[in-house]
């Protein structure tokens, strides 16, 4: 579909909210307009009331996604789709982004980590990004789902068994970001003095108050240690199938390629996993299904995909010159982003039941569509059903109005989710301590043929502080 150019000379009638006046299109959708901020505690509390703002613009909005970093938000179902499947007009390649090439943002802002290029299938367009995508769809199709949700319930057991006898846990850092790096680091082949490095660099992306040359610094190093590994040792596991693949990928190519997968398989795996127990721990739609002993994980998980996705803005793209789209004049090397979102909630959807409807937009579309949706839905599933299971009275600690959640442009992500249960008895032998300091570790189907060792050990954080998320995870990793 091609934009309609308004007609010469026509003008909108005065304080019409679905289009620019010719000031406004002059300076461009990040130009002088007033920009909504998509950081800071009042949106991270309700971002549908920002979307709500943002629609007075039409369909594309002006925000400032950090301070003094401008970009273009997409909040139209159909225009988000426009822009998702047209890469004749609109590139993913970040260093088509002229405020970043001429300086104007600096590169210590802290969404430059989540928006900077890097040689891999997420930023780049045409023949290198089908070559880079086909290493990456062709080396996970070689992960069995069975032996998948076998690790995921097992893993999903000792967790549960660490904090089971304690009657309540916070079932973030206990639970939805720890679960998550232990599948990729099975999948992947990566042991845990590597891991390490790398859940403190990730997490350190994600959040808008970290270090973010830090925490690049420390996700590069861990991913360069794991390539170096797997050149010497390949396995059978994803990295070293993608070693493997025809695409003859470089060390470069290789450190980059599993910094976008690793990047996609743990914090918003995590977020799908705890918004959707939110969900279900506090929605009445759900409510008498689970005290009638029936979990409605899957139409819960479709909720969470279509309101409160677990990447909420992103999808970034730059058009490749001056363009109008739905009366906004885009310019040539400006950021869009898609709200995936509010895309989802756009008013125009109009749907009463999203149960069962996979057209939302949370895995985006078009070309870049997430190529890991099935396994990442499928352990979210997994994820949420073991520990329904397993306990079957948990509830909320405190009520759902008081749950905070982490600030930033990119992700939905509660900051905790405490919850309390009638304490469970679990077998000693799921205490036993190994060399690490952790649980003896379970035998675990591998992820085809022949796998990684799982990892052994796990430590669930006893405090209920306001530490970051990933602590309990690198704790464990250490024996501590």
């Amino acid at each position: 579909m091609t934009p309609s150019q308004p007609e010469s000379g026509a003008v909108p009638p005065p304080g019409c909210p679905a289009h620019t006046d010719q000031a406004d299109q002059a300076e461009g959708a990040t130009g002088t307009r007033t920009a909504e901020q998509l950081y800071g505690p009042g949106f991270a509390a309700d971002p549908a009331a920002t979307y709500a703002r943002l629609r007075r613009y039409g369909s594309i909005a002006p925000v400032e996604i950090a301070p003094g970093i401008r970009a273009s938000l997409v909040t139209g179902y159909e225009t988000a789709l426009e822009v998702l499947r047209s890469p004749e007009r609109f590139s993913k390649d970040p260093r088509r982004w002229r405020a970043l090439a001429d300086g104007t943002v600096p590169l210590d802002s802290p969404v430059v980590p989540m928006m900077m290029y890097r040689p891999n299938a997420l930023w780049t367009d045409g023949d290198e990004h089908t070559r880079l995508r086909g290493a990456i769809t062709d080396s996970l199709s070689r992960v069995d789902p069975n032996a998948l949700r076998g690790y995921v319930e097992h893993s999903a057991d000792t967790l549960i068994d660490r904090f089971g006898p304690e009657g309540q846990a916070d079932l973030l850092g206990d639970y939805g970001a720890i679960l998550p790096l232990l599948v990729f680091n099975q999948l992947f082949g990566c042991p845990p003095h590597i891991g390490d490095k790398l859940v403190e660099g990730m997490s350190g992306i994600f959040d808008s108050n970290a270090d973010s040359e830090k925490s690049n610094a420390l996700l590069s190093e861990g991913v360069a240690d794991l390539v170096a590994l797997k050149r010497r040792q390949p396995r059978a596991d994803v990295t070293s199938w993608l070693m493997a693949h025809p695409a003859r990928l470089t060390d470069e190519e290789m450190m980059h390629q599993l910094v976008v997968l690793m990047g996609a398989g743990t914090e918003p795996q995590q977020n799908l996993i705890c918004n959707g127990l939110r969900l279900l721990l506090s929605d009445d739609r759900f409510a008498g299904d689970l005290a009638g002993g029936s979990t409605p994980v899957e139409d819960a998980l479709d909720e969470v995909l279509w309101t409160d996705p677990p990447m909420a803005n992103y999808a970034i793209h730059y058009p490749l010159q001056d363009l109008e789209l739905d009366g906004t004049l885009l310019r040539e090397g400006e950021p869009i982003l898609i709200s995936l979102a509010a895309a989802n909630t756009d008013p125009a959807l109009a749907s009463d039941r999203r149960g069962g409807n996979r057209a939302h937009l949370a895995w985006s579309a078009g070309p870049h569509t997430c190529p890991a949706k099935s396994p990442a839905r499928l352990t979210a599933a997994v994820a949420v059903e073991k520990l329904l299971d397993r306990l079957p009275d948990m509830e909320l600690a405190v009520d759902v109005g008081q749950l905070e959640w982490r600030q930033g442009p990119f992700h939905r992500a509660l900051a905790a989710l405490p919850v309390r249960f009638p304490p469970i008895t679990v077998p000693v032998t799921a205490d036993k301590p190994s060399g690490t300091g952790g649980p003896e570790a379970k035998p675990v189907p591998p992820p085809s043929d022949a796998g990684e060792t799982p990892t052994a050990g796990a430590h669930a954080s006893q405090a209920r502080d306001r530490r970051p998320w990933w602590e309990p995870l690198v704790t464990w990793w250490r024996g501590q």
